[in-house]
């Protein structure tokens, strides 16, 4: 019995659970920066939330948007935002 989960197994299987979701989470944004390293392009450009030279890429399989830098060398991501939640609010507020 592993000490840190007790006599309690589900707490445990839910932490393992999240961590494996966190990695999974970690691994698709890797993806993607790798993608966006040798492709600075192939993000989207959304006029309605930031000028360019800001590009927005979603992660195959995930609901997060990776926004970043086209015309850095090499790119440069700025944000990772879950895509429910108000881009503008988001990505504004703390101006």
């Amino acid at each position: 019995m592993n000490s840190s989960c007790g006599r309690l197994r589900r707490p445990c299987r839910r932490r393992r659970d999240l961590l494996a979701a966190a990695r999974t989470l970690r691994d698709g944004v890797a993806q993607a920066a790798g993608r966006i390293g040798e492709h600075p392009r192939i993000g989207s450009e959304r006029p309605d939330l930031a000028d360019s030279p800001y590009r927005f890429l979603v992660p195959a399989g995930f609901a997060y948007i990776v926004i970043y830098n086209a015309e850095r060398h090499p790119p440069l991501i700025v944000r990772i935002l879950h895509g429910a939640r108000d881009l503008p609010e988001a990505l504004w507020a703390e101006q």
